[in-house]
């Protein structure tokens, strides 16, 4: 018998390896230095494994000039899975059934989801409601009542456990279930005054994070928090918040995913009220209570938790303004389609737009705020990887 026929070809594919190799795979992928959702997403489509694509990477990085990568080592991914497992912690992929269908349909949705508490209240109906964290006691007030009365209702409250507007948020909604979406590891309380809550919403709600298990949060990691807390939801309730603020983000979030944003009006002369003013200034609706966001949602009942990301029709006697927010949040849509991780110059950008440049201007320093877009030498606009 010769060497060829002790290893005989065969023309049938190689088989795919086992789901739960794969799963480590992908999270060691998207663990890896530079290895962004748009560039896991690529990869993945590439090589059609993660296990592929993560043979791929060192070469892939050298054509990008990127000298002396090293992929994440397994260890690391082992001692995470290691750490979730001691804590009780769940992962659950973007596959999964149970994976909340209005963040699954984001283009920027997490790969990845660590969980602490019940997932079956994601496939309830959610409302986020956030605000400011030196939130006036009138504030704290209408986000308990509202928060009540939405869990009373049927829907789910999300927010960020937060101090201020979020922490009333969830304290009223506790005996309903209450979603807090966190900006570190999901093991990771800040801040540290709301250990007490998230005890208690791990006990009767559920925490959720898409960041490594351990990971302590910095200030970059909170507006990639703010999308995850309006993508859940079919809309977004600001409190208080002031004109520049998480909060916004939050609602200029909700305005790019295609979903309704509500606020709460407040006096001119305190700066915590800005933020909301000017949401409805601009077009958001105005809530004066939880009978309010009913109204503007229709019943329960008939809704899904399946949402489009086109923004919906405005109804028959929205005014010019309602219109007005919903051109923006086109905007930024069609801002960050066509922006990508090659730079494109800002004149070209305008051009190709053929909208004027005194309504491109103000979007792009928003989408930089909230970083979406990186701004480089001589006027070059891309897309962080």
């Amino acid at each position: 018998m010769t060497a060829r026929d002790t290893n005989p070809s065969s023309t049938h594919p190689p088989l795919p390896p086992p789901p739960e190799d794969e799963q480590f795979a992908r999270l060691r992928l998207l663990r890896s230095r530079r290895v962004g959702i748009a560039t896991y997403k690529r990869l993945l489509i590439e090589h059609g494994t993660a296990q592929n694509a993560l043979a791929a990477l060192p070469e892939v990085a050298r054509a990008a000039g990127v000298k002396d990568y090293a992929i994440c080592p397994e260890g690391v991914v082992h001692a995470e899975l290691r750490a979730a497992r001691a804590a009780g912690a769940k992962l659950l992929h973007i596959d999964h059934p149970d994976y909340p269908s209005t963040l699954a349909a984001l283009p920027d949705a997490p790969p990845f989801l660590w969980l602490m508490g019940d997932p079956a209240l994601l496939n309830r109906p959610m409302i986020a409601l956030v605000g400011a964290r030196n939130a006036s006691s009138l504030g704290t007030r209408m986000a308990r009542t509202l928060a009540h009365d939405l869990g009373e209702a049927g829907f789910v409250v999300v927010s960020g456990l937060a101090r201020g507007i979020d922490t009333a948020a969830h304290l009223a909604a506790l005996p309903f279930g209450t979603i807090a979406v966190q900006a570190g590891g999901v093991d990771v309380i800040y801040p540290v005054e709301n250990s007490e809550l998230a005890h208690n919403i791990h006990q009767t709600g559920l925490r959720l994070s898409e960041q490594p298990f351990g990971l302590q949060p910095t200030a970059r990691h909170f507006p990639k928090r703010n999308r995850i807390i309006s993508g859940l939801a079919r809309a977004t309730v600001i409190v208080e918040a002031a004109a520049k603020s998480g909060s916004l983000i939050t609602a200029r979030d909700a305005l790019d995913q295609g979903r309704d944003v509500f606020a709460v009006p407040g006096h001119p002369f305190d700066a915590r009220a800005a933020g909301g003013n000017m949401l409805i200034r601009d077009g958001a609706t105005l809530i004066r209570n939880a009978n309010d966001i009913f109204e503007a949602l229709g019943p329960l009942e008939n809704s899904s938790p399946e949402l489009p990301l086109a923004p919906p029709a405005p109804k028959p006697t929205a005014t010019k303004q309602r219109r007005s927010l919903r051109e923006t949040a086109n905007l930024h849509l069609t801002i960050l389609q066509r922006l990508g991780p090659s730079p494109v110059a800002e004149d070209q950008l305008i051009r190709d737009l053929q909208v004027p440049p005194s309504e491109v201007a103000p979007t792009l320093v928003e989408l930089e705020m909230d970083g979406k877009v990186t701004r480089s030498a001589g006027g070059l606009l891309s897309r962080p990887v």
